[in-house]
């Protein structure tokens, strides 16, 4: 009861990356709230599902196993969480900003008169005053993303409503283990006390996955680059850079806009969240919804003919001159030192 719950998503018997990211977040988070910290694993056939995600330091799994709880579809895993949360009443509920999350989310927050926020990139616990209607609140779960385009961010409560339901985009929370031999409790339920055999109309025939060529999530080092590169033309120089140092090239959501690159390389608040050792931004303004989405990096690099563009300030290292000036020098010298 009053418990931190967080949905794993299950994929060929693994838990998803931004699920075990979840449950980092979510451990401290319940930490500080005094309550345990529960997950959900609702798929068939996972095998040691406990192994991946008790170091994490879960103190509840609730299993689901039934072959026809995967591939994910919408129903029965809606019912499971729907009539879990009735019975356990729990105080949050966190899952992936994914393509299941954003399914799956708005119909168990819906069914539960509950309230969801998506896409988060922050989560805290907190107090709230509300003065108008004389009410304090300890405790509350801050949910905080950019919103109107980036232009703010908006811290979202949820006051009165349980649970606090939040969806967190892949990449944005930290993953790291709490105990390699943590002890927690594993409850396996009857699926059949959870889904009706309707639930289970719709079935998956065959299901078909392309895995996208570009690794720019996992890259050490990336190379990234916005409108200010000029032209399509002029991000081939990105990919010469990125061919010496290893590295991979991203975009920002203007280049991509511009027909500059493809949009799995988009980096920001609309495409992927990176934490590369040494991130390279080459005509890059930094604007809020891109810094989102790299502000984790461990080294950036600008590389601007505007000394005074917003990426400037989170940078370790710029560099003020033109793109097609700078990279094939950077080339040129790289190259050089390295023989």
């Amino acid at each position: 009861m009053n418990n931190l719950f967080v949905y794993l998503e299950i994929e060929e018997g693994l838990a998803a990356e931004v699920s075990l990211e979840l449950l980092t977040k979510g451990r401290s988070l319940a930490d500080r709230l005094g309550v345990k910290l529960e997950a959900i694993a609702a798929a068939g056939g996972f095998g040691d599902i406990e192994k991946q995600v008790m170091p994490y330091g879960v103190d509840v799994l609730h299993v689901f196993d039934d072959p026809r709880l995967y591939p994910y579809t919408t129903l029965p895993h809606a019912s499971i969480l729907v009539n879990l949360f009735k019975k356990e009443k729990p105080q949050i509920c966190l899952m992936g900003a994914t393509i299941i999350g954003r399914d799956l989310g708005p119909r168990v927050s819906s069914s539960l008169g509950s309230g969801l926020t998506a896409d988060c990139t922050e989560l805290e616990i907190g107090n709230h005053e509300d003065r108008k209607a004389g009410e304090s609140y300890e405790n509350l779960l801050y949910q905080i993303r950019p919103a109107f385009g980036g232009n703010i961010v908006a811290w979202i409560i949820n006051p009165d409503h349980r649970p606090q339901m939040a969806t967190v985009r892949e990449g944005v929370m930290k993953k790291e283990i709490r105990d390699a031999n943590y002890k927690g409790e594993v409850i396996r339920h009857e699926v059949k006390d959870f889904v009706s055999d309707e639930d289970f109309v719709v079935s998956v025939i065959e299901r078909q996955i392309e895995k996208s060529k570009v690794n720019i999530k996992g890259a050490p080092i990336i190379v990234s680059g916005g409108y200010g590169v000029g032209s399509k033309e002029n991000f081939q120089l990105l990919y010469d850079l990125a061919a010496v140092i290893g590295a991979e090239v991203g975009a920002s959501r203007a280049a991509v806009d511009a027909g500059f690159a493809e949009h799995e390389r988009q980096i920001g608040q609309t495409g992927v969240t990176v934490r590369p050792k040494i991130y390279i931004a080459c005509g890059i303004s930094g604007q809020i919804q891109h810094i989102a989405g790299m502000q984790e990096s461990s080294l950036v690099i600008s590389i601007n003919n505007d000394p005074n563009a917003p990426i400037n300030t989170i940078a370790d290292y710029v560099i003020t001159g033109d793109v097609e000036k700078v990279i094939p020098k950077m080339i040129k010298y790289y190259k050089k030192n390295m023989k």
